[in-house]
């Protein structure tokens, strides 16, 4: 295997999600200098749902005309549009516009829109386009796209964003000099260590190296050598170079089934019934939108009552423990249904004991004791580290169905995300039955 082909496939998943994910982790040095304030998250989340008319497109295209789409073609253009956005938000994020009287970012919004759209369709381009290279590159790709997550929080926790200090506020009781005074601790943001325009450019800069990247394992001769059965393009493999006509891909036959071995359905190779494959598929959609959707919109109020610093080791650690499954599964590629099941399983728990904190905020378990940070803390690494593993094996099994498989995979992972983010945004933004105690004064029995 070759180096640079495991780096530039690292690159190029790392342009996957980064710019939305970077938007997140800046967001309480936003929120102070818009109009919509922390009402911005809610907006957010519609937008990000609105943008998955991109992966539905594609995949209609997929399922009705297989092969009209040019894939290579979609990847440039998505790669080249999420480098441009990030670069104008860098410039017009604060610029409000008046909407019926009143004053909204409607630049950092439509801006947003397109982020949105660029990385939602990246679900269903960027993983077939991995069909073009050897199964190994599965996880390495799997690797870049948790980084498209760790390494923008990393960058925002050397800024210093949502850093907070409580000092000592002493205010009188009666307006009278010599009156009895309560002393309140009052939390304050420390200033950040470079602008949001810096983090802005810095995201630009990375949708660059990922186009860079997607150039390189398209042209690159080494690259051209790791190619598992010949040229493709479009997702399909290349029956002449003469006269460049293409035939829809036929998925890759799993070398541990006898060819003589009755096929068990039509999807794929034909290795797993359609029962086994709905299995999958669910799975895919739960863990995704748990992962993406349901437990990140609790995550502050599962975390700051304990403190904020559980609450930003809890999310640095979460980022590191995505990629950390991508690398654990390089190793241990173990594709057992069962074993997918019994994480999924093991993963889901833990992610009701997170929704069980984030509910009894801002009074939790613990809340009181430092153990109650350690155990939240923990249980967020491994929530996020067994379905990571699950998303990456389920990854792999849908890579040897074959190229339409992945395109499928690719959309399930957008409904579940999706399903997991229409459940949430009623039950935090609208009804508002969480509640966020204030780091420096909450008091608890």
């Amino acid at each position: 295997m070759s180096l640079l082909t495991h780096l530039l496939a690292c690159l190029f998943g790392m342009g996957s999600w980064v710019s939305i994910n970077g938007l997140f982790v800046e967001l309480p040095l936003i929120v102070p200098h818009i109009p919509e304030g922390w009402y911005l998250p809610a907006y957010l989340s519609v937008i990000i749902q609105m943008a998955n008319i991109g992966p539905l497109v594609v995949t209609l295209m997929h399922r009705f005309r297989p092969g009209a789409l040019n894939e290579t073609a979609v990847i440039y253009v998505i790669v080249s549009l999420g480098a441009v956005a990030t670069f104008l938000l860098g410039f017009f994020w604060k610029e409000t516009v008046v909407v019926a009287g009143a004053p909204h970012s409607v630049a950092l919004l439509v801006l947003t829109f397109f982020l949105a759209a660029v990385d939602c369709t990246s679900s269903v381009t960027f993983l077939p386009f991995t069909m073009r290279l050897r199964p190994q590159y599965l996880t390495t790709y799997y690797i870049g796209e948790g980084l498209s997550g760790l390494l923008p929080a990393l960058v925002a926790l050397i800024q210093g964003v949502g850093v907070v200090q409580c000092i000592n506020s002493t205010q009188p009781l009666n307006h009278t000099v010599n009156s009895s005074s309560t002393f309140d601790l009052q939390a304050q943001y420390q200033q950040a260590n470079f602008s949001a325009e810096v983090f802005f450019f810095f995201l630009s800069a990375m949708m660059l190296v990922c186009l860079v990247a997607f150039l390189l394992l398209n042209y690159h001769p080494a690259v051209a050598r790791e190619h598992p059965n010949g040229e493709y393009a479009n997702g399909v493999k290349e029956k002449s170079h003469r006269n460049r006509k293409w035939v829809e891909e036929k998925p890759m036959i799993d070398s541990c089934r006898p060819t003589n071995q009755k096929r068990r359905s039509s999807f794929g190779t034909g290795t797993y019934s359609w029962l086994q494959v709905f299995y999958i598929f669910v799975i895919l959609a739960w863990v995704n939108a748990l992962s993406n959707a349901v437990l990140p919109s609790v995550q502050s109020y599962s975390c700051m009552p304990y403190g904020n610093n559980a609450y930003h080791l809890s999310a640095t650690m979460a980022a590191v423990s995505n990629p950390l499954a991508c690398f654990i599964a390089m190793f241990l590629p173990i594709r057992s249904l069962l074993l997918m099941g019994a994480l999924t399983v093991v993963g889901s728990g833990i992610g009701a004991y997170i929704m069980g904190m984030a509910v009894l905020s801002p009074c939790p378990l613990l809340v009181n004791d430092t153990s109650g940070g350690a155990i939240i803390v923990l249980a967020w690494i491994i929530f996020i580290l067994t379905l990571s593993y699950v998303k990456v094996i389920i990854g792999v099994i849908l890579r040897d169905e074959g190229h339409s498989a992945l395109v499928w995979c690719g959309a399930v992972v957008q409904i579940g995300s999706l399903l997991g983010a229409v459940t949430m945004f009623p039950v935090v933004s609208v009804y508002s039955y969480f509640s966020s105690g204030d780091p420096c004064n909450t008091k608890c029995p």
